[in-house]
């Protein structure tokens, strides 16, 4: 499970050091893809091909346009000698990840998010899920 907040920058070549802490879960080799909301998204394997199973029973008229989506600009990685990713200048673009990025914990995967971005929809997430807590009896 995926859990924390951590600050880091990417580097001048795309480079993004990933935590210890995070490694583990991860594993040798991973997936990243788009997430929903401008930000990217990191698999381990197994968690990727639950999502991927799960993308493949939808009936192919609404799967298509979602496997466009995530799998045509997914990619493969594996941290370098350092702890760190390259992400594709494509990648980062799509998230708006310039140098200051925010590694979020999301139970089955991780997301990386342009700080900015991230901290403008963390401020805004207590007003959006009190209604759901109280939904679930908290």
């Amino acid at each position: 499970m995926f859990t924390g907040t951590y600050r880091h920058t990417v580097d001048a070549k795309g480079r993004l050091f990933i935590p210890v802490a995070l490694r583990e879960e991860l594993g040798l080799k991973f997936f990243v893809t788009r997430g929903l909301q401008r930000c990217l998204r990191l698999y381990s394997v197994k968690e990727w091909e639950a999502f991927a199973a799960k993308i493949a029973s939808l009936p192919e008229s609404k799967a298509r346009d979602v496997r466009h989506y995530f799998f045509a600009n997914a990619f493969e990685t594996s941290l370098d000698g350092q702890g760190r990713i390259t992400l594709p200048s494509e990648s980062r673009k799509f998230a708006g990840l310039e140098k200051n990025v925010v590694l979020v914990g999301d139970d089955t995967r991780l997301e990386i998010w342009d700080e900015q971005s991230w901290d403008a929809l963390d401020s805004e997430n207590y007003d959006n899920i009190v209604p759901v807590l109280e939904e679930l009896g908290f």
